[in-house]
């Protein structure tokens, strides 16, 4: 079973952590649990506002999270303010060297280019913030025709609904196409009523 950790951050996107959440969750699930575990991360274990206001309450810290073999980095105005913490950006770099895959959602990506980990690596991000990714990390490839980008251990994801993409193109990758359709038929995503 792989551990999948998402990190959460005051004004982090809603979507852009729930949608990755539900995925891996719902492969969990129908799988037998023998998969995934998903489950978020603050850095003091304290529950944070997303954008819009909902409240989130975290099952982790930074200081008692099991191992995080995925680790998600999903976007959201408050990126602005996590990419200038070093506390954030030391834990970040830690997990993404143990981990088997790392992957930013939507302005999510602006914490791996701070980190270095997008250069000269292809990168995506919101489309609205795409202009600030490239004065972070001038090195990165920005390939704008594409949903994601996959290099392998470091992953991007346009915006917002994009991560759900990329959370299944995951599940493909590490379980097989299978079960990622069985994922999509049960979510009713995309073209699911064409793969019953």
């Amino acid at each position: 079973m792989l551990n999948v950790g998402i990190f959460l951050f005051d004004d982090v996107e809603l979507l852009d952590f729930a949608g990755p959440y539900e995925v891996f969750s719902v492969t969990a699930e129908l799988n037998d649990y023998q998969l995934f575990k998903a489950f978020t991360i603050t850095r003091n274990g304290n529950a944070i506002k997303a954008v819009n206001g909902l409240q989130v309450i975290p099952e982790y810290s930074f200081e008692n999270h099991p191992p995080v073999d995925i680790l998600i980095v999903p976007g959201g105005v408050g990126t602005k303010v996590e990419m200038t913490q070093p506390e954030v950006l030391k834990w970040l770099w830690q997990n993404y060297e143990t981990s088997k895959i790392t992957f930013s959602v939507c302005s999510g990506a602006r914490l791996l280019g701070k980190m270095g980990l997008l250069d000269n690596r292809e990168s995506i991000t919101h489309h609205e913030v795409i202009s600030h990714l490239q004065e972070i990390a001038p090195k990165t490839i920005i390939n704008r025709d594409q949903r994601f980008v996959d290099n392998g251990k470091v992953m991007t994801s346009s915006g917002i609904s994009a991560g759900i993409d990329l959370s299944l193109h995951v599940v493909e990758k590490l379980c097989g196409i299978e079960v990622k359709n069985k994922t999509m038929v049960y979510m009713e995503y995309g073209d699911w009523e064409q793969l019953q």
